[in-house]
C-alpha cells in the first residue's frame, strides 16, 4: 500500500488531517497494530489516549472501532499526556498501545505513535513487523468476536502518585519553598496534569494556554523563539521559572526567573544535575543533543553515551547501559526509575527538585556551565541519495570525528554537526553546535552547501 504524503516511520504513522492522514487510513493503521499486537501477547487489551487536537476526537472514535473490529478489548484514557499513556500500558500489563498525537507538529497534523507492552515505543523490528503485517493483511472479528471498550478515568492520577513517590523527589521540601510558577501548555493536553502536578508541589501558578481545544495560539513546538508569551508572564509575575510543554507532554522548555527562554537542551542537563547527585551510571542522549550535558555528566561522575534520534533509540540504548537518566536535547527526559518515555511532568519535578536543592536562581545554576550557541536548520528532502551529500561533508571536514548512526555527525571537542533525514516531517534536519552563533552558523552554512546543490540539480 501506498499513501501519498504519509509519514510512516519508528516514531508512527503522522500526515497532514485530511490529506495523507484519512480515517481511512487510520483505521487500516490502528486495526493492522491490534491484530499484530494480540497475536504476539497473552492480553487482548489495547489502551487509547489522545492529545488535544482538533481532529483528535474524530480519530479517538476510528481508533476505538477499528481495534474492536480485530477483537481487541479497548482501555481508553481519553486526553492524557503521550507518558500516561505509556505508563497505562505498563499498569495494565497490555498487548500494547495508541497515542493518537502528532506531538510537536503543527495543528493541521496528526499521527498514530504505537507503543509495545513495555510501554516503549515500537523499535525498528517491531515496527517493521507491524508494518508488513498490515500490509499483508488480517482478519477482521465477527459479531461475537468483537472487542469490548472500557474507560480508565485514574490514568493521570496514578502518573502523578509514581511522580510524588520517587525517592530522591523532596516533596515536602519543595513545598516548603511555595515557587512562584509560570506555565504555558498550548491549548495540549498538558493541561490536563501538568497544574495539578504544580499544585501537588505547592506550587504558585499563573498560566496561559490551559484551554484544551488544540487550537494552538502558536508554534507548538516549545523551542526558545515560540515561547515569547511565557517569557513576558513570567517577567510580569516574577515568577521564579517559566515551563513550557508540547501538545503531548513529553518536552518541556524552561524560561529563567529574569524571562529568558535559556533552550531546550537545558532541560535535560539540568534534569541529569538532580538525578547524578543520587543515581550513577551512564547519561545516553541522542545524537542532536548539546555537549552542555556531556559538561553537566562530567561534574557529576558521569559520561554521555549518543544513540540515534528518536525516543525509542535512546530508551533502548538506556536500558543496555543501565543508566539512571537520559533523553534528548529537545526537553524529553526519561528517567527509568519511573519509565523509560520522555516525560514533561517528570521534568518538571526534576527542575523543582533542582531549585529545592541549589537556593540559587536558575539564572545562576546555568551561568556555572560554559555556554554554547546551537542553529538548527532544516530543507525540503530532496530527491536524490544523501550517501552523496555525507560522503562530501567527510571529505570537507576531513579533521573531524565522524558518527553514521544516524545520518551523519562529525564533531570536534568544541563543536559539532549533525545532518539527518526527520522521521516526523519530510525534511532533512540541520544541527550544529559551537563557542558562538558564528561558528555555529558557519557549520550549518558549510554542510548545507552539498545539500542545496543535490536539491538544485
Amino acid at each position: 500500500m501506498v499513501y501519498e504524503g504519509l509519514m510512516v516511520s519508528v516514531s508512527g504513522v503522522r500526515g497532514r488531517v485530511g490529506e495523507a492522514l484519512t480515517p481511512e487510513v487510520v483505521a487500516t493503521f490502528a486495526a493492522g497494530f491490534g491484530a499484530w499486537a494480540r497475536g504476539r501477547h497473552a492480553s487482548h487489551a489495547i489502551v487509547v489516549g489522545r492529545d488535544s487536537r482538533v481532529s483528535g476526537p474524530m480519530f479517538h472514535r476510528v481508533v476505538l472501532a477499528a481495534l474492536q473490529s480485530v477483537g481487541c478489548d479497548v482501555i481508553d484514557i481519553g486526553m492524557a499526556p503521550t507518558p500516561t499513556v505509556q505508563l497505562a500500558v505498563e499498569h495494565h500489563h497490555a498487548a500494547g498501545g495508541l497515542a493518537i498525537t502528532a506531538s510537536h507538529n503543527p495543528v493541521e497534523w496528526n499521527a498514530l505513535k504505537f507503543i509495545a507492552p513495555t510501554g516503549l515505543f515500537l523499535d525498528g523490528a517491531e515496527s517493521a513487523s507491524m508494518r508488513a503485517s498490515v500490509e499483508a493483511g488480517f482478519a477482521r472479528a465477527t459479531w461475537d468476536q468483537l472487542g469490548a471498550v472500557r474507560t480508565d478515568t485514574e490514568a493521570c492520577n496514578r502518573h502523578l502518585d509514581q511522580i510524588l513517590a520517587l525517592p530522591f523527589l523532596d516533596v515536602p521540601g519543595i513545598r516548603g519553598r511555595q515557587f512562584s510558577v509560570a506555565l504555558d501548555c498550548c491549548h495540549g493536553a498538558g493541561a490536563t496534569i501538568v497544574p495539578r502536578l504544580l499544585e501537588r508541589l505547592g506550587c504558585r501558578v499563573t498560566a496561559i494556554g490551559l484551554e484544551t481545544d488544540g487550537r494552538f495560539p502558536r508554534s507548538p513546538e516549545p523551542v526558545a523563539e515560540n515561547l515569547r508569551d511565557l517569557e513576558a508572564l513570567v517577567a510580569r509575575t516574577g515568577a521564579d521559572v517559566g515551563l513550557a510543554v508540547d501538545p503531548d507532554v513529553d518536552r518541556l522548555a524552561l524560561v529563567d526567573e529574569g524571562g529568558r527562554a535559556i533552550g531546550e537542551d537545558w532541560t535535560l542537563a539540568l534534569a541529569t544535575r538532580v538525578v547524578l547527585r543520587h543515581r550513577k551510571g551512564p547519561v545516553v542522549t541522542n545524537l542532536s543533543t548539546s555537549r552542555i550535558l556531556d559538561d553537566v555528566a562530567e561534574r557529576g561522575g558521569s559520561r554521555v553515551i549518543r544513540a540515534p534520534v528518536g525516543e525509542v533509540n535512546v530508551a533502548v540504548r538506556m536500558r543496555a547501559e543501565r543508566s539512571p537518566i537520559g533523553g534528548e536535547g529537545n526537553g524529553g527526559v526519561i528517567l527509568p526509575e519511573l519509565h523509560l518515555g520522555r516525560d514533561a511532568p517528570v521534568g518538571v519535578a526534576l527542575v523543582l527538585q533542582l531549585l529545592r536543592e541549589d537556593a540559587r536562581p536558575l539564572s545562576a545554576i546555568v551561568g556555572e556551565y560554559p555556554r554554547y550557541a546551537i542553529v538548527k536548520d532544516k530543507l525540503d528532502r530532496p530527491a536524490g541519495s544523501l550517501e552523496a551529500v555525507y560522503d562530501a561533508l567527510k571529505g570537507a571536514f576531513p579533521g573531524a570525528t565522524v558518527d553514521t548512526q544516524d545520518g551523519l555527525r562529525l564533531s570536534w571537542p568544541d563543536r559539532w554537526v549533525h545532518v539527518r533525514p526527520s522521521g516526523t516531517e519530510p525534511i532533512v534536519r540541520v544541527i550544529a553546535e559551537g563557542p558562538s552563533a558564528a561558528d555555529a552558523r558557519d557549520l550549518v552554512r558549510r554542510s548545507r552547501a552539498p545539500l542545496d546543490a543535490l536539491a538544485r540539480a
